[in-house]
């Protein structure tokens, strides 16, 4: 085994931004310094993509008319997604705050161009798909970027891409992948809404992770590295092990009270990560 493995410490950091990144909705409207959007969107650019074709683009929106009419959009599209669940459930779904589109002080649109260097790109051609799914991960990298330098970042999905293309005269060619609110915050939640709302809960891993065949259950010592291992690398105690399954726990210095545990039989217990 060679050892190609970064420092300690920017281990440490990688796996620090990944556990505190948040989906965000409150942003402050304090401007973004051109020099960290920057930076935040050449984390993105230097995102994998199929074949190299780099299928993105990242249309920056300020223009607060613009983005009136997104929110508007958004409005329409959240009140029918509300018709979609029963009372109770739709009662608390509307009282979620979805979205910061006129809070933060820009809105990002990042998008795909399923068609860049041809047709016939490495990889492409076989699944189309893999052009959009290069674009997720330019906005993975985006999120976690915003997150190392203490920006929020918030992804907003209640809107129908037609009509996104319409307001941002955007060609019908370029799929809208994702609507993103961008801002400095007042401060990051320890545990995504839905989580401490209890709108849903987090899967455990060991559940997720198939062995060979679909279906089938990690080997033992695979399984017992999934139910025991925390995401900085240290390993869970007697206690913990016999009372929760760890699905990535937090780094040092983070409070115990914060580590992201569920109950072995699935019941609804705080289960950490999320948006």
């Amino acid at each position: 085994m060679t050892d190609h493995a970064f420092p300690e410490a920017w281990r440490r950091g990688l796996y620090e931004t990944i556990t505190r990144r948040r989906d965000m909705r409150a942003f402050l409207p304090d401007p973004i310094p051109n020099e960290i959007l920057a930076r935040i969107l050449l984390a993105a650019h230097q995102a994998g993509s199929v074949g190299l074709s780099q299928p993105w683009n990242f249309l920056v929106v300020e223009n607060r008319e613009v983005r009136a009419k997104v929110r508007a959009h958004v409005e329409v599209e959240r009140l029918r997604a509300a018709e979609t669940f029963d009372q109770e459930r739709r009662e608390k779904y509307l009282s979620f705050k979805l979205e910061g589109i006129l809070d933060a002080p820009l809105n990002l649109c990042v998008t795909c161009d399923q068609e860049r260097f041809g047709p016939t790109v490495i990889g492409r051609s076989t699944i189309p798909e893999t052009a959009v799914y290069s674009t997720c991960c330019a906005i993975q990298n985006l999120w976690l970027a915003a997150r190392a330098e203490g920006v929020g970042v918030g992804w907003v999905s209640i809107m129908e891409p037609a009509a996104l293309r319409t307001i941002l005269g955007i060609p019908e060619r370029i799929v809208p992948v994702a609507y993103l609110c961008v801002g400095f915050v007042e401060s990051f939640p320890e545990r995504p809404i839905f989580e401490s709302n209890g709108w849903l809960p987090r899967l455990p891993l060991h559940e997720l992770v198939f062995h060979d065949k679909w279906d089938e259950r990690p080997r033992p010592d695979l399984l017992r590295a999934l139910e025991t291992s925390r995401i900085d690398g240290a390993k869970a105690t007697p206690t913990e092990i016999a009372s929760c399954r760890f699905h990535g726990s937090l780094s040092p210095g983070f409070p115990a009270t914060s580590a992201r545990r569920l109950s072995w039989s699935g019941s609804s217990g705080p289960c950490a990560r999320g948006d």
